[in-house]
């Protein structure tokens, strides 16, 4: 069988004006986990990442030192398939609607970095509201639209993929839902629910045969823990 890695993204600047931008802290995590695969010997056949800056860099900088190490890489490919849901046109579409039950919602969301234990709260209700469908907008990617996004990227992966091939997307969290929401049959929210879990560049292992896709391994974070370095360990 084959394998496709989901690896997330590395910290982004969270509550800075340009989210879409890794942080010291996320270069540092790319870089580790490259070192980690490049000790491994991971072979790879493919390497995609989606069109966000965030993912891209994440990509360049983890495949560097496996590429110092002597490992033939592949040129990495884009497909914007594996973007984010939008999450500012997310809060922006529901916010109003969340109002008159959550009255500090955007005082709150406004100073996200001053708040994000409330943040994380609100963004999730918000997100619950979106997947679940009930408020759906025509400016807005609704969840039944991303899961059909990222089921087209799958598709076009495993219609060129070999069947022993390894496969590394870089890609972030809501997408790695969307993927155990397809691939597992769990709801939205549940997959969601796994969503919050998942860290900085941890990766998500999927084995395929054919088109046939199972879970192999969910959220591994081996390269940051044996570094004993809790401040590595970030979900945001």
């Amino acid at each position: 069988m084959g394998s496709i890695y989901f690896i997330r993204h590395g910290q982004a600047s969270f509550g800075a004006d340009d989210y879409d931008v890794l942080s010291s802290l996320g270069q540092h995590q790319a870089h580790v986990l490259g070192e980690h695969l490049a000790n491994l010997g991971l072979r790879l056949d493919r390497c995609l990442a989606g069109g966000l800056r965030r993912q891209q860099d994440t990509a360049r900088l983890a495949l560097a030192p496996m590429r110092a190490a002597g490992l033939e890489i592949p040129v990495l490919e884009i497909d914007a398939a594996f973007n984010e849901f939008d999450a500012d046109a997310v809060i922006r579409a529901l916010l109003p609607g969340l109002l008159p039950s959550e009255p500090n919602a955007l005082h709150i969301l406004k100073n996200a970095r001053d708040n994000r234990g409330e943040f994380q709260r609100l963004f999730a209700l918000l997100v619950a509201r979106w997947h679940a469908g009930e408020h759906d907008t025509p400016e807005l990617e609704s969840w039944r639209g991303f899961v059909e996004r990222v089921q087209g990227g799958l598709a076009r992966i495993l219609e060129l993929a070999e069947s022993n091939h390894n496969i590394a997307v870089f890609t972030s969290g809501g997408t790695i839902a969307a993927l155990l929401h397809l691939i597992t049959g769990m709801t939205a929210a549940q997959a969601f629910a796994l969503n919050w879990q998942i860290i900085n560049t941890s990766l998500s292992q999927f084995k395929f045969r054919g088109n046939e896709v199972v879970m192999a391994s969910f959220n591994g974070q081996t390269h940051l823990q044996l570094l004993k370095a809790p401040e590595l360990i970030t979900y945001r």
